[in-house]
């Protein structure tokens, strides 16, 4: 089944593809997160965030989308780099999905559905994710009788964006080299460390 774009339409939305409105909140959004965008500074993965990330786990988010999503640091960091591109809403609208997967409650399904679709589906949604008008009706449809799947269409639409799309330029961004680089430099600091304190000690020579 074939995704609908508009012509000249970038997959994860840019500032360029924004509204008037969105492109205000847009602005706002810039302006309350400030210098950490200017910056794509992810340093806190390596020194406040605990466990603390470790190089092995950085490197392992190249693998596979699915495995960066799985990771604590992983999902952080991609929000992140999402949120300077402002494109956040794909990432919330999975996450907001997940969430509404585990509802263990059939009568808050109805209110959370609606939640959910006001927010990132309808034509009015604050931070409207970019599907296909097939997948839209569907998922409008499928409200009618909430359950569990009734999202499934419009995230994996959202997930296979991300994947196809974010997850390779959230790779190639500044701000992940430079976390790999960071790491680098720590791990090698702490090789060293390391074969140091495990070399014997250096026995003096009896005297003659």
């Amino acid at each position: 089944m074939d995704m609908y774009f508009p012509s000249g339409f970038p997959m994860c939305r840019g500032i360029t593809g924004l509204s008037n409105n969105c492109l205000e909140r847009a602005k706002r959004l810039k302006a309350y997160v400030g210098g950490f965008l200017q910056r794509q500074d992810l340093s806190s993965l390596c020194k406040y965030r605990k466990p603390r990330l470790t190089l092995e786990e950085c490197l392992m988010w190249k693998e596979s989308f699915e495995k960066l999503l799985s990771s604590k640091h992983g999902l952080y960091a991609f929000k992140a780099f999402l949120v300077s591109e402002f494109s956040e809403e794909n990432i919330a609208f999975y996450l907001a999905c997940e969430d509404y997967k585990s509802t263990k409650s059939a009568a808050k399904m109805p209110s959370k559905a609606k939640r959910i679709y006001e927010e990132f589906i309808g034509s009015e949604a604050p931070r409207e994710v970019n599907i296909d008008y097939e997948t839209r009706d569907i998922t409008q449809a499928n409200l009618k009788s909430p359950t569990a799947s009734c999202f499934d269409m419009a995230q994996y639409r959202i997930y296979i964006l991300m994947e196809k799309d974010c997850h390779p330029r959230f790779l190639r961004s500044a701000a992940y080299r430079n976390l790999v680089n960071q790491l680098t430099v720590k791990s090698a600091k702490a090789r060293s460390k390391k074969a140091i304190a495990a070399r014997p000690p250096i026995e003096d020579e009896e005297p003659k």
